[in-house]
């Protein structure tokens, strides 16, 4: 529930010198298990907005990423970065409750797909439209995950209808 919790107004928004925006996809794709090559080609230019909570940072107009205090994670809206993470598909009933910033529960989850590790980032998808509703952390590795029937399993950090979200809507 990182991105429910800040509060987002433009302090600065410029483009970022080759070599910060070289560092900074580096950083980002280490997250996702990618090569900024395959996602950005090979001389993208990166945007930065700043506000006083969060550094939001974009691809040809499109927010792909956040950061917000040491916390780095992709935003729902680059669906170019979703097809690298890992997938958990909740049924239609844990929606609501993940649209409205709860983590994802143990008995809400129909199907995993992909491997990771403990604090990975996660695409959470609803059963029926397969639409990405939520970023979360993994607190379990997918072995592990498929083995647990209760509790919390994910971590919600960005999910459709937070502050982010909606901020980035805006700017987009």
């Amino acid at each position: 529930m990182l991105a429910s919790r800040v509060m987002l107004e433009v302090l600065r928004r410029h483009f970022l010198r080759e070599s910060d925006s070289k560092h900074v996809l580096d950083d980002f794709c280490r997250l996702i298990n990618a090569k900024p090559e395959q996602i950005f080609g090979s001389k993208p230019k990166v945007e930065l907005i700043e506000t006083r909570q969060a550094r939001i940072f974009l691809f040809n107009g499109t927010p792909f990423s956040v950061k917000i205090q040491d916390t780095v994670f992709p935003t729902l809206l680059f669906e170019e970065v979703l097809s690298f993470l890992p997938q958990v598909v909740v049924d239609m009933g844990a929606v609501p409750h993940i649209c409205g910033g709860a983590d994802i529960m143990a008995p809400g989850i129909v199907a995993v797909t992909g491997n990771f590790g403990e604090g990975d980032f996660l695409e959470v998808v609803d059963e029926l439209h397969r639409k990405p509703i939520a970023i979360g952390r993994a607190l379990f590795d997918s072995e592990t995950l498929g083995t647990i029937k209760r509790g919390k399993v994910v971590e919600n950090i960005h999910y459709i209808g937070d502050k982010i979200w909606d901020f980035l809507k805006n700017i987009t």
